[in-house]
């Protein structure tokens, strides 16, 4: 079988999305290479099909025991055989999966890098031979990616141990320098890099002010009922304070981070995969284990330290390819913390410069007044060359003001200060606020004391972020953050430069544009229907995925319950055209599925739901079978008998086992034929003459049946 057909049949897909064909090609001809693709972008096939076509075992190196977990379910659900070993298993366990691979059973073993260079492993697999090694999450291999594992780095081994044997290294997230890394840590011609879009339109991007951040939360989640989303924070205190608040309001959410023990964090992540919790709260030590397709949305209570992070984190939304919503709450607050975990850890300089340059990038992106969408590209050198109509700045673009007086009076009063304060002593100072602080130093005897009064505290805040975006003046990491002047602050004061700002929106009005925005874009009747269907189709999974064990996606993802939602499909030719139905699925899972589509369908009968041809027959055919006669059905499907009666006939000419001589009266059958005879007759012919004959008193219907009937007859006695 070709790569094509392997694709079709296990995984239900008809073509290769961009690069996975190249880049199944060069590990088909035992070439090394590394591929950059993001999250939901297909890594997985660049390896599994390879292993499919390939003799012999393929070894696929991943550092979370969930992810392999994941993987090898999502594998044996359709229909290939795969396995992992790690420490979650038994000895007798793996025992049983060494078995496997020394007698061939198995394509894909997936295996942990500390159990790969344990015991006799190495030796193992070198004596078995390989056909492909898989690296995956390959940023874990370099120290200057964001998530570097210190296990990684044995990988540097593995060419010299399997000379031969081509390596495939696959990462979602990974800048320049990381690249290079890995390059050099597996010995992978530079050349043979494969960098897919990291454009994910799919995602809308939203950056919201940190302020009431949980009566924000509830108004975000409440309106995506029934869907699963991940809060990201950064300490793992607010992830249980975080959680506890949703929990007080009635949402049902657990929180995960590292200091909880393996099995409490285990147990938390399988509820969260199987859907009993539908919203996790965690620190960044979840989500890369996590293979679960339908993830709605994406919220960052604090901001993440880099955007390789914060582009992998909210990449765990929408990996279905369906539209999913992610929100960074952004406050000046979440800079000046990971300023200070950056200058307080042990990291050399060196790597403490790239930290702070990778958070200032981070800080551009929170409070850019541009395409969001472009600024997170442009971090991987990308460019898609126009903005992107879903991010909060595309679908409400702030409106722009001459800013140069305001922003004047924000630097005199950091002038009359000596440049001795922070952001919140310089809002109070503008706008007059009398306390201890501000007594005791004495600014309240400054000429600009109480300047901005007329503004509110929150107004100041994104005014002076915005400003200090603008490189109005500078910031004192090592100084407490105390805000200093520098050559656009004095050209400002001089009246030498012109400034402009956007005008502050708060989140009430925020929230009321996107509220009209929605009205414009209301939902059509028919999507209504599909999305009940969809919903009828989800619980129906979801119970499914209980009896076996395995993750609802495991089973059917999102887009394959849409696009069922919308064909209906009711035989096995029309099922298997969905999206993600390959010939496992569905022999598992087809018939229950299509029982439950066509239930929807009776119920829906009266709502003149448009249906293709052969589907309608079908209908009329599933209704006959549960004993209705052709009048009762055309009743409850608003036709005519006689359109009913040709349903039937042409599901019996498409081989339904129908006996069409009992849905008509024997005499009116024989009176028919008789008729027919003597007005010689010709099948294909208008039956009009038939029904004149008759004089009107008898339906199109039976005439239609008589016919059928005689003709059958006819053609069996040739």
């Amino acid at each position: 079988m070709n790569k094509n057909s392997i694709l079709k049949k296990y995984f239900g897909y008809n073509e290769f999305r961009p690069l996975q064909s190249e880049i199944i090609e060069y590990a088909l001809n035992k070439t090394d290479a590394l591929v950059i693709m993001p999250t939901g972008g297909g890594k997985s096939f660049c390896y599994q099909i390879p292993a499919i076509m390939l003799p012999g075992l393929t070894v696929v190196i991943s550092p979370l025991i969930a992810l392999m977990k994941d993987q090898v379910e999502g594998l044996k659900a359709n229909g290939v055989q795969a396995a992992f070993l790690n420490s979650s298993l038994t000895p007798e366990e793996q025992d049983k999966v060494l078995w496997a691979v020394k007698l061939g059973e198995l394509k894909l073993l997936y295996i942990a890098p500390e159990r790969l260079f344990s015991g006799n492993t190495l030796t193992f697999l070198q004596e078995l031979g390989l056909s492909l090694i898989a690296v995956d999450e390959a940023h874990c291999i370099s120290s200057w990616g964001h998530d570097f594992r210190p296990e990684y780095r044995q990988l540097a081994q593995l060419r010299e141990h399997f000379p031969d044997v081509p390596i495939l290294a696959l990462t979602a997230t990974a800048d320049k320098v990381t690249r290079r890394d890995i390059c050099n840590q597996l010995s992978i011609d530079e050349e043979n890099v494969f960098i897919s879009s990291f454009d994910r339109p799919n995602l809308s991007l939203e950056v919201l002010p940190g302020r009431q951040r949980i009566g924000q939360i509830q108004q975000i989640i409440s309106k995506m009922p029934n869907t699963s989303g991940i809060i990201y924070c950064l300490s793992r205190k607010s992830t249980e304070n975080v959680a506890d608040d949703l929990n007080a309001l009635g949402f049902k959410a657990k929180a995960y981070h590292a200091g909880m023990d393996a099995a409490t964090r285990s147990k938390v992540q399988e509820m969260f995969i199987t859907e009993e919790i539908p919203i996790i709260v965690a620190t960044i030590a979840f989500g890369m284990g996590i293979d679960k397709s339908n993830v709605r949305w994406i919220i960052h209570y604090n901001m993440p330290g880099n955007v390789e992070s914060f582009y992998q984190e909210i990449g765990r939304a929408g990996r279905d390819g369906l539209p999913a919503k992610t929100v960074l709450f952004y406050s000046f607050a979440d800079v000046i913390q990971r300023n200070r975990m950056i200058r307080d850890s042990e990291m050399p300089e060196e790597q403490k410069e790239l930290m702070d340059a990778k958070l200032e990038r981070m800080r551009q992106y929170a409070e850019a007044n541009i395409c969001r969408r472009r600024i997170l590209i442009s971090y991987f050198n990308e460019d898609i060359g126009k903005n992107c109509g879903n991010c909060d700045v595309c679908k409400n673009p702030r409106r722009q003001f001459d800013a140069t007086i305001l922003a004047q009076k924000a630097l005199s009063a950091i002038v009359r200060t000596n440049e001795k304060v922070a952001l919140t002593n310089l809002v109070d100072i503008l706008r007059g606020s009398r306390n201890q602080t501000i007594m005791k130093a004495g600014y309240d005897q400054i000429p600009t004391f109480g300047v901005g009064k007329d503004l509110r505290a929150e107004v100041w805040y994104d005014y002076i972020l915005q400003l200090l975006n603008y490189g109005a003046f500078d910031i004192a990491y090592d100084e407490g953050h105390v805000f200093k002047l520098n050559e656009v602050s004095w050209q400002i004061l001089k009246g030498q430069r012109k400034v402009e700002i956007s005008e502050y929106i708060s989140p009430a009005e925020r929230l009321a544009e996107q509220e009209e925005e929605k009205r414009k874009t209301s939902p059509r009747k028919s999507d209504v229907i599909r999305n009940e269907l969809f919903e009828n189709l989800r619980i129906l999974r979801k119970h499914i995925a209980e009896a076996m064990g395995v993750p609802p996606y495991v089973v059917f993802n999102d887009v394959s319950l849409s696009e069922m939602a919308q064909k209906k499909p009711i035989s096995e030719a029309q099922f298997k055209t969905i999206s993600g139905v390959g010939q496992e699925k569905f022999r598992r899972y087809g018939e229950v599925f299509i029982k439950e589509i066509l239930e929807f369908i009776k119920s829906k009968s009266d709502e003149k739901i448009n249906l293709p041809k052969g589907l309608t027959y079908e209908v009329t055919y599933e209704l006959f079978k549960d004993g209705m006669s052709i009048e009762e059905i055309a009743q409850q499907r608003g036709f005519t008998a006689g359109t009913i009666a040709s349903h039937l006939i042409k599901m019996k000419e498409n081989g339904a086992e129908i006996d069409l001589s009992k849905l008509i009266d024997a005499w009116d059958l024989n009176a028919i034929v008789d008729a027919a005879k003597e007005l010689k007759y010709l099948f294909g012919e208008p039956m009009k003459p038939i029904f004149e004959h008759f004089e009107g008193n008898m339906d199109y219907g039976k005439i239609r049946l008589a016919l059928a009937i005689w003709q059958s007859e006819m053609n069996t006695s040739q």
